[in-house]
């Protein structure tokens, strides 16, 4: 029985791509149904579209309240019988909507080695801090800003000759590969 996924993405959607990939070619029980965007521009719509996912773009600015336009949103996961939310570059805190009724069921994957440079400005903030070593977070979410219960990280070398765009595309990498790894591991467990 495969697990029926949405994907939140504000972007370009590498990671949506990843993981729609992974499901394609590897033993992952899972399905994207759905993708959740919130901006009606965002690159990631077209490539949902492609391969036939159905799309809800959610224009937070015509409601009056995070609560509410999350209320359009839940009944869209529900209709779809959404089982889990992955975020793949989501720039929005899950309210409590969405946190009630997918209790430890939402999962974001952050470019940093949490609980150092949350936010997001993750790779960024790691690469101006100096440090030599940063990487991929994944974790559940909960009402804090990337706080929630990590689920499982992978270390990135920052070398002495690294731009901030050679390690982004390094974090990006690891990120396509871990994703995909992360929610396999995670449905066989029955953790989601």
């Amino acid at each position: 029985m495969l697990k029926k996924i949405a994907v939140f993405a504000s972007g370009n959607g590498t990671n949506f791509v990843a993981l729609q990939q992974a499901i394609q070619t590897r033993p992952i029980p899972a399905e994207i149904a759905l993708l959740v965007c919130d901006q009606a521009e965002a690159p990631v719509i077209k490539k949902a579209q492609a391969d036939g996912i159905p799309v809800l773009v959610v224009n937070f600015r015509d409601y009056a309240t995070k609560a509410d336009a999350e209320a359009i949103m839940l009944s869209a996961l529900q209709r779809e019988h959404i089982e889990a939310i992955l975020l793949a570059g989501y720039m929005r805190i899950i309210g409590q909507t969405l946190l009630t009724a997918y209790p430890h069921k939402i999962i974001n994957i952050h470019p940093a080695l949490l609980p150092q440079f949350p936010g997001r400005r993750g790779i960024e903030d790691a690469f101006e801090a100096g440090v030599t070593e940063t990487g991929v977070t994944i974790h559940f979410i909960d009402a804090g800003i990337d706080t929630g219960q990590i689920i499982g990280q992978r270390t990135v070398p920052v070398m002495a000759d690294d731009t901030l765009d050679s390690l982004a595309a390094r974090i990006h990498q690891t990120e396509h590969q871990f994703y995909p790894d992360v929610l396999q591991s995670l449905i066989n467990k029955g953790a989601i």
